[in-house]
């Protein structure tokens, strides 16, 4: 019988190769040869210290390969599209279907108490369970999208940009922005570059990034924005607050994307925003601990309208796909962020460049 091979993460920081034998694929089933995956900021966190208590486990969610074997029940994607052997294909989450959320709120199937996501499915009989692999089991009534127009870093970013498109229609409830505002996106790692560029083509036109990065700066004016922050140059936030109201005519910034992982920075975010402004916070998909505002001054005397961003729905698939298309339209390099490929051999590697930030979207390509 035929066998494949996986990266397992038996411990925090413990990666092993795994081999298997290829299953037989079910009715309901497709089986992929895996192309590449992103390393997401949450297969960090998983590596580093397993906040999920789902070791062991096979990572990676932003993946992307060819359809090898298909159920015979399996005629069409989540789309609608046809799907045959050959087909290049992304998944996206699973839901349970039996929650409150789901039964209460189908409008909103990111908040799925049993949401789901391939890459974060712990070790069981299957398991072909994650990116990080060679070979990737498909399971019944699982999202999935034939992404055949898109090259393979394109692919492997629509995961990434699915986050990214979801928090511009949180922040579009806010009826805040508009093609004039200024608009900071603070944390130029991956969700933060990405965010610039969607912002960018869905015409914004003053996009502010704040990092302390230089390539990462580069990377944001690439993306789409127009003037840039460096927290090395600018030390305290009274002086990068002086910034943004000089950029921004002493009003502050019409709406903050709140990128980074830190707790300290997603309080200093609420200081760049305007009166009657608004912000997403987009940041912690782990819990990193708590940030300390102060209500009156951060928060009601400026009347800021904040909303939560979490993952995405399926559906928001199909626009993230529309945005590829419109940023090549408009020449925005997204696939320059994919910066450093490994193989399945050293996850462990690519894992230590993520922590060390000296790449920006590093991939495992088996």
């Amino acid at each position: 019988m035929a066998k494949t091979r996986l990266a397992m993460l038996m411990e925090p920081r413990k990666v092993e190769i795994k081999e298997f034998d290829l299953p037989v694929v079910g009715d309901d089933e497709v089986l992929v040869k895996v192309e590449g995956c992103g390393i997401c900021g949450t297969d960090v966190h998983e590596f580093k210290g397993d906040p999920f208590g789902i070791c062991p486990i096979t990572l990676g969610h932003e993946g992307t390969g060819e359809v090898i074997a298909l159920g015979k029940n399996i005629t069409h994607d989540t789309k609608g599209d046809p799907i045959k052997i050959g087909d290049k294909v992304v998944t996206s989450v699973l839901l349970c279907g039996e929650c409150d959320y789901c039964r209460r709120y189908p409008e909103k199937p990111n908040l799925c108490a049993g949401l789901g996501v391939y890459g974060l499915i712990p070790e069981d009989d299957i398991h072909l369970n994650g990116w990080f692999a060679e070979h990737i089991l498909i399971r019944k009534n699982s999202s999935i999208f034939v992404v055949n127009e898109f090259n393979v870093d394109q692919r492997m970013l629509l995961e990434p940009a699915a986050v990214c498109v979801h928090a511009l229609e949180r922040a579009k409830t806010t009826n805040i922005m508009n093609f004039s505002s200024f608009v900071l996106v603070q944390g130029c790692g991956p969700i933060g570059l990405m965010m610039i560029a969607v912002l960018k083509a869905a015409g914004t036109v003053n996009i502010i990034a704040v990092d302390g990065n230089d390539r990462r700066l580069d990377l944001a004016k690439k993306m789409g924005a127009t003037e840039t922050i460096d927290f090395r140059k600018l030390k305290t936030i009274e002086d990068r607050v002086a910034k943004v109201n000089e950029i921004t005519n002493g009003f502050g910034a019409d709406f903050v994307f709140q990128c980074t992982g830190s707790p300290a920075a997603a309080a200093d975010a609420f200081k760049y925003v305007r009166r009657g402004g608004g912000m997403c916070e987009m940041g912690f998909f782990v819990n990193i601990g708590e940030a300390t505002i102060n209500p009156h001054f951060d928060f009601c005397n400026k009347e800021i309208t904040l909303v939560g961003s979490w993952v995405y729905g399926a559906n928001e698939y199909i626009t993230t796909m529309g945005f590829f298309k419109k940023a090549a339209e408009m020449n925005i390099p997204v696939e320059l962020l994919v910066t450093d490929k490994f193989d399945l051999d050293h996850v462990t590697e690519a894992m230590e460049t993520n922590i060390a930030m000296t790449g920006v979207k590093i991939a495992i390509m088996p």
